[in-house]
């Protein structure tokens, strides 16, 4: 995939450095559109109703942490115009074997749930069994990146899902009425406010593969270098901002719902929000929204975690194609096998919250490594911002680790 995944020959400097479009734009919805996966949906739905107004906070912390920790890796991956692993490796030889290790684990995690949501949208949409709907999306998936233009299509098609996704969530938040006022109130004074949580939605926001997701992708778009520094800010942000808006509407979607005294499914809180907030075109709205989500996570889980191995692996590299469906398969398989993911969803938003300062961390100390930035000079500020994402994720994933310790 690598070949089909570079549009490098069709892009000049001087058009990158005008073009807000393209795969700059791309880059930002396949970050936020493999943050916005069937864990997402999830874990908002079942979060909203356990804090109410108050999970506004939560929402709001995590966007701080999520740009912080964003706008950090992936200036400096597109400046130094090498991926994460090998980053990893000129700051220790080894470590970067050991990053992919742990972004391939958390990825794979996520990706059994990615295809488990899309064969649950399917089953909203048609009837189809679950593990069904699961099959003929890793068919799907499948042919996505199999085609001759993988690249292309893929830039176009999270763009246009993703527009779809946020357009059908709108109108649910509208029908649905939240108490907007005081949720707004709560998200600066919050009532409760549950580490755990934040955590959690870091991780599913920007941890583990999904941090790298975008800023590899314009590598291998030929979108790096110091020249291009303020189109990769923009895809970082717009990313972030993305899934902050998504991940907003989403909540008071589900507040306006359990605001009225009505209890989330726990086998699937979300399909709750919508069928109560706007009856069965609400529900057959969410199995759109559902699939959506989860097969354009799937793409970016599959594609981002193969990315950290075929520098390291020549084997993988020559075959990139091949792996790329060999990881869509076992992920479909896992689920066949094991059921349903709900719990896996939310341990892996944690699991990959845990992930994030270590990958940060590693990052950061790059910054130091002539051999990796050359003659940039990485921002003093964003050094700062990005070492207080690290304290931040590391104080509150030992405390998050306490809490599932304590549960066994």
């Amino acid at each position: 995939m690598s070949d089909s995944l570079s549009n490098k020959q069709h892009i000049n400097k001087p058009f990158i450095k005008k073009s807000w479009g393209g795969p700059v734009l791309g880059a930002a919805f396949l970050m936020a559109t493999s943050a916005i996966g069937p864990g997402f949906l999830t874990q908002t739905s079942l979060f909203t109703e356990q804090l109410l107004t108050s999970f506004g906070f939560v929402i709001l912390i995590s966007v701080l942490l999520d740009i912080g920790a964003q706008l950090n890796i992936w200036r400096i991956i597109t400046v130094s115009e090498i991926r994460a692993q090998d980053i990893a490796n000129k700051v220790f030889p080894g470590l970067g074997f050991f990053l992919a290790a742990l972004i391939a684990f958390g990825g794979l995690v996520f990706n059994i749930g990615n295809i488990a949501g899309a064969g649950l949208g399917l089953n909203v949409l048609t009837g189809l069994d679950p593990k069904t709907g699961a099959i003929i999306s890793c068919v799907i998936a499948l042919s996505i990146f199999w085609y001759k233009e993988a690249g292309k299509l893929i830039d176009t098609f999270v763009k246009i899902l993703g527009l779809i996704m946020i357009t059908l969530v709108v109108y649910i938040a509208y029908t649905s009425n939240p108490p907007v006022g005081e949720a707004l109130y709560r998200t600066i004074w919050p009532e409760k406010i549950d580490v755990m949580k934040i955590v959690t939605l870091v991780g599913g926001t920007v941890g583990g593969y999904i941090s790298f997701a975008g800023a590899h992708r314009l590598i291998d778009a030929g979108i790096k270098g110091k020249e291009n520094i303020s189109q990769v800010t923009k895809s970082s942000v717009s990313g972030i901002l993305i899934t902050s808006l998504m991940r907003f509407l989403l909540f008071f979607a589900a507040l306006g719902v359990v605001s009225e005294g009505i209890h989330l499914a726990s086998g699937n809180p979300a399909a709750s929000v919508f069928q109560s907030a706007a009856g069965e075109l609400g529900y057959k709205f969410f199995g759109v929204v559902l699939w959506i989500a989860a097969i354009t996570s799937v793409i970016g889980a599959s594609y981002t975690s193969v990315s950290f191995w075929k520098t390291l692996v020549p084997a993988i590299k020559n075959n990139e194609k091949i792996i790329i469906s060999l990881f869509i398969i076992i992920s479909t398989v896992i689920f066949v096998l094991i059921g349903n993911p709900v719990k896996l969803l939310i341990m892996a938003g944690a699991i990959n919250g845990i992930i994030l300062p270590i990958a940060l961390a590693v990052i950061l100390i790059a910054v130091y490594k002539k051999t990796v930035i050359q003659q940039y000079r990485h921002p003093l500020i964003l050094q700062i911002i990005g070492w207080l994402v690290v304290a931040a994720m590391t104080w509150m994933g030992t405390i998050t680790i306490q809490q599932y310790i304590s549960k066994l």
